[in-house]
């Protein structure tokens, strides 16, 4: 299949635009039609080599049936987010549009609130899952933590403000940045009840909680979570942590 996706026109896509939020984050958005896909779901995206095409699989950003759209981190030294990244409109990229991944909300148990901790790139499911609608269907409050290392990666932030004033009181969005979106720090703020008391929402077995994002964090998080008595959702253990890792 990655031999096809190389020469097969099928498996091209043209970037009809690129928001550049700063150096390193950017949202390309794909003149394509969108495949049927569950909010966070991943594909595959990836450009030609001269051997094997490069491929990296990206959670969609998009909602489904909207045009599709990612949102793309650069990674020091990676062999392809810097070059995603360096994308204008008009360029050509490969993609390989069959949807994977089980972090969607029809895997979540329901609850009083919903919890959405994002650190970097890791935000973009949680895009596709707010433009849905779908949280505010099934849970009275929603909570986005997004976690960068600086204010500039913060993408989405009109959208996400606009929020505010459309939910009331089913939304809050918090930013952690800086030393405040540290693993260590990020775990102590969900044990100690900063968090919550910021968010105004509980954060305790009438929760749903969705991690997704650097595993050190996630790791981290999760600990700080299951030593106030939460747990992890499994199949035949439902509980109230799903978590998704994105490694460099």
């Amino acid at each position: 299949m990655e031999e096809d996706l190389a020469l097969n026109e099928a498996n091209q896509a043209r970037v009809a635009a690129v928001r550049r939020w700063c150096e390193d984050t950017v949202t390309l958005r794909l003149d394509a039609a969108p495949p049927p896909f569950a909010a966070g779901q991943f594909v595959r995206l990836g450009l030609p080599t001269k051997g094997r095409p490069l491929l990296r699989s990206y959670s969609m950003a998009s909602a489904p049936g909207e045009p599709p759209e990612f949102l793309v981190e650069r990674v020091p030294g990676g062999a392809l987010s810097p070059r995603l990244c360096a994308l204008n409109p008009g360029a050509t990229l490969l993609w390989d549009p069959r949807p994977a991944g089980r972090f969607t909300l029809e895997r979540v148990g329901s609850g009083e609130s919903l919890w959405l901790v994002a650190t970097g790139a890791g935000l973009a499911p949680f895009v596709s899952m707010l433009r849905s609608g779908e949280p505010w269907r099934r849970f009275r409050r929603v909570v986005l933590v997004h976690a960068v290392a600086h204010p500039g990666q913060l993408a989405y932030r009109e959208e996400l403000a606009a929020l505010g004033a459309a939910r009331g009181d089913g939304w809050a969005s918090l930013a952690r940045t800086g030393a405040d979106a540290t693993p260590e720090a990020l775990a102590a703020a969900l044990a100690d009840g900063r968090l919550e008391a910021a968010a105004g929402a509980p954060l305790d077995a009438r929760a749903q909680v969705l991690l997704c994002g650097d595993p050190r964090v996630l790791d981290a998080a999760r600990a700080a979570l299951e030593a106030r008595g939460l747990r992890r959702n499994r199949p035949r253990a439902p509980g109230q942590i799903t978590s998704e890792k994105y490694w460099a």
